[in-house]
């Protein structure tokens, strides 16, 4: 039997990337695994893929009322609700004195706002059985401050520095909290680099796979109930950080 054996967990952006990965991962792990994501279809075909303990949850994360209910509708159908990995993100770079800042406030709204949020709704169900994990995507911008990315580099600090504080309210309660933060990860949200900042990461193998990131959430989830991973740092060896 896998170490999640009889866990139900919920994982946001699980269509692809990341999300997926550790979707497969806790799966495997002998989880049952509510994938949340926007995109119906996609979300439809990951979880034919994955088999019966992938269980699709369409939800729009910029709806606050979507994300409010979301673990209402989780404990609803799996009865407990043991794992929140609040994963789902955008990317946004470049120079901010060029920036929209309407794109800055979407991003916001779900880097910062939804997880928030995601977190908020879940809590009670956990502090009711005394137990649960809850996991972020977050970044190593969240530590160092990453020159291209001022707007993505802020809500990952404001991740942070929610984690940081929340968790130590949530120890009494027996709930864990924690962030992997991983350096340049292959995903879509790399797709908006410049092409030459982007050629150069595949050229040097400054890129990690996203299953690299998932093994990492796996090793958080399946430490001693009385050890918590606040922060695991993941950097491709070539990244000079």
């Amino acid at each position: 039997m896998g170490h999640l054996t009889d866990k139900f967990a919920v994982i946001t952006g699980a269509a692809s990337g990341i999300g997926l990965a550790c979707a497969r991962t806790l799966i495997d792990a002998g989880a049952t695994v509510a994938l949340v994501d926007r995109d119906e279809d996609a979300l439809g075909a990951r979880c034919t893929e994955l088999g019966e303990r992938a269980v699709p949850f369409v939800t729009e994360l910029l709806n606050p009322a979507d994300v409010d209910a979301l673990p209402v509708r989780v404990v609803q159908e799996f009865g407990a609700l043991d794992i929140v990995h609040a994963n789902a993100g955008i990317y946004i770079g470049g120079d901010v004195s060029e920036g929209d800042p309407d794109a800055w406030d979407r991003l916001m709204d779900l880097n910062v706002k939804s997880v928030f949020r995601l977190v908020r709704a879940s809590l009670p169900h956990m502090i009711q059985r005394r137990t649960g994990d809850v996991v972020f995507t977050s970044s190593v911008a969240g530590v160092v401050p990453v020159v291209w990315e001022p707007v993505y580099t802020a809500s990952k600090f404001a991740v942070q520095a929610f984690l940081h504080t929340s968790r130590r309210q949530m120890s009494k309660h027996g709930i864990r909290m924690g962030a992997v933060l991983p350096g340049p990860v292959r995903t879509a949200l790399v797709d908006d680099w410049p092409p030459a900042k982007l050629a150069d990461a595949l050229a040097n193998g400054s890129l990690m796979d996203p299953q690299e990131v998932a093994d990492a959430v796996l090793f958080m989830l399946t430490r001693p109930r009385n050890v918590v991973v606040r922060d695991l740092v993941l950097l491709p060896n070539s990244v000079d950080l």
